[in-house]
C-alpha cells in the first residue's frame, strides 16, 4: 500500500511536472508569438517610415530638379535678352555710322561744288 502511495505521489508529481512544463511551453510559445508580432509591427513600421522617407527624397529631388529648370531657362532668357540687346546696338551703332559717312560724302559733295564753283569763278574772273 505504501509503495503504492509513493507510486502514486510520483505519478502526480510527474503529473505536475508535465503540466508544468505544458504551461511553460505554453508561456514560452506565446511569448514567442508576441515577440514575433512586435517584430513584424516594428518591421511594418520600418517599412512604412522608409516608404515615407523615400518619397520625400524623391520630392525634394523633383522639386530641386525643378529649380535647376528654372533656373537654366532664366539664366537661358538673360542671355537672348543679352545677344537682342547686343545686336540691336551693333545696329544702331552701325546706322550711326552709315548716317555718319552720308554726312561726310554730303559735305564733301557740297565742298567739292563750292570749290568748282570758286575755281570756275577764278576761271572766269582771270579770263575777264
Amino acid at each position: 500500500m505504501r509503495e503504492q502511495e509513493i507510486r502514486d505521489k510520483e505519478k502526480m508529481n510527474l503529473l505536475a511536472n508535465i503540466d508544468k512544463m505544458k504551461r511553460e511551453d505554453a508561456e514560452a510559445s506565446e511569448a514567442k508569438r508576441m515577440r514575433i508580432n512586435n517584430l513584424m509591427k516594428q518591421a511594418a513600421e520600418a517599412n512604412a517610415q522608409s516608404l515615407i522617407e523615400k518619397q520625400k527624397r524623391a520630392a525634394e529631388e523633383k522639386d530641386h530638379e525643378q529649380q535647376i529648370i528654372e533656373y537654366q531657362r532664366a539664366k537661358d532668357q538673360k542671355e537672348y535678352e543679352a545677344q537682342l540687346e547686343a545686336a540691336r546696338i551693333k545696329d544702331e551703332k552701325e546706322k550711326e555710322i552709315q548716317r555718319l559717312r552720308e554726312l561726310q560724302e554730303k559735305a564733301a559733295d557740297r565742298q567739292a561744288e563750292i570749290d568748282a564753283l570758286r575755281a570756275k569763278r577764278a576761271f572766269e574772273e582771270g579770263e575777264r
